[in-house]
């Protein structure tokens, strides 16, 4: 019901109310004027119980009108009484909740039938209710990346790459990587690559091999045996490399591993290799290029998370929907997981409850010992003025009724 509607039934039973305090006067005037011109004898009941009922009447408006404000503006003490005691009031009614609503035995037979998994289950179960609830999640993240301010973003992302770069010990990672891959044999692939290569590479360019043997010989030798002497060259570096290629067991394949094995060892050493990581560093993680690392990835990032979060058949949505859909189903189905999620939301609601009861308490109270005085006395005249006016009405009646008896006894006495 409208406050607009509490309004207007509380002025009309105001006005009934009043209506019968006007009508028992204007009897009672009258009464009077004829009891002085005649002698009849019921005028004299009449007359007293409209006496009485006025009498009630205005009693039992007094008795209304000082719970909520000063009869006639009258300051009389222990009148306008709500507005008076509104900080007791708070307190009362905080108390009352507390004792009476959020005590250990009167929320613990409730919070015991709790069963949010089931009804979570059988809630997620129904597709509207899911695709709303990723809709509402797509809006939510939506609004929190626009919120967020990208240069601040972007500062704190460098900050922390500048941090974790600056602790890195890049000889470690170095060698430690190298060591990874030796232990795997990893460098056998890449011999195999390199021998396949330069021995291609031989063979393709054996006019050039010829050139330069041509251009270190002696004029007096002919051409011929330079050629020859070429040709044996090409030859016998195709043939080591295509053993290297080949023979996984070659020595040459051992001795490059050895040496890759000293050299990670080498890199361990923080002192000989200082100068040039420190060069590396300053070079690829200086604090320009980590802003524009830390600007072009969260650029990157941004837009594909609005992407997936706008497009309805996105693969982030297609995940989220698939997951809540076999969510439902095991919160239906297995009865262990609902144990344990209904004994953990029973377990935490009962404790929030009656660890926070007093604060429940004392939100009450401040809120009413908050409110300006005339303010509650409005809110609760709004509430159960219309019917405080019903004992106007039946004061009137009791007190006519109650002036009526007395004054017929007194006739029979």
């Amino acid at each position: 019901m409208t406050d607009d509607l509490k309004r207007k039934q509380l002025r009309n039973f105001k006005a009934l109310a009043t209506g019968l305090f006007l009508l028992m006067a204007l009897i009672f005037v009258l009464t009077t004027v004829w009891m002085k011109r005649t002698d009849s004898h019921w005028l004299g009941y009449v007359h007293a119980f409209s006496e009485a009922a006025m009498v009630g009447a205005l009693a039992d408006w007094f008795a209304v009108t000082a719970l909520f404000h000063y009869p006639l503006g009258l300051r009389i003490p222990h009148t306008n009484l709500i507005e008076n005691s509104k900080e007791r009031i708070g307190d009362n009614l905080g108390n009352f909740v507390v004792d009476n609503f959020l005590s250990p035995e009167n929320i613990r037979p409730y919070i015991s039938k709790l069963e949010v998994s089931r009804f979570a289950g059988e809630w997620l179960l129904r597709e509207n209710n899911r695709q709303m609830l990723v809709d509402e999640i797509g809006v939510l993240f939506n609004d929190i990346l626009g919120k967020l301010d990208d240069k601040e973003v972007v500062g704190f992302l460098s900050e922390k790459a500048g941090e974790m770069f600056d602790s890195l010990k890049l000889n470690e990672l170095a060698s430690n990587g190298l060591i990874y891959l030796l232990d795997r044999n990893e460098q056998q692939r890449v011999i195999t690559e390199l021998a396949g290569r330069i021995k291609n590479y031989v063979l393709e360019n054996d006019d050039l091999i010829r050139e330069k043997v041509s251009k270190q010989s002696f004029r007096l030798i002919p051409k011929f045996i330079d050629n020859k002497v070429a040709d044996k060259i090409t030859t016998g570096l195709a043939d080591f490399f295509r053993e290297v290629e080949l023979n996984p067991a070659h020595q040459v394949r051992a001795e490059i591993t050895k040496a890759a094995y000293a050299f990670a060892d080498e890199l361990k050493n923080p002192d000989a290799w200082k100068e040039e990581f420190a060069k590396i560093k300053d070079s690829f993680l200086n604090e320009d290029k980590l802003q524009n690392y830390a600007a072009s990835i969260w650029a990157s990032l941004k837009s594909t998370i609005t992407e997936e979060l706008t497009k309805e058949d996105s693969r982030v949505k297609t995940y989220v929907r698939n997951n809540l859909s076999d969510l439902a189903q095991k919160l239906i189905n297995d009865e262990i997981l609902q144990g344990k999620i209904d004994k953990w939301v029973r377990l935490n609601v009962y404790k929030y409850a009656t660890r926070n009861a007093g604060k429940a308490g004392e939100l009450i109270s401040s809120t009413v010992g908050n409110w300006q005085g005339k303010d509650l006395s409005r809110k609760l005249e709004l509430e159960v003025g219309k019917d405080l006016q019903f004992i106007r009405i039946n004061g009137t009646v009791v007190g006519g009724l109650v002036g009526l008896v007395i004054y017929t006894l007194a006739n029979f006495i």
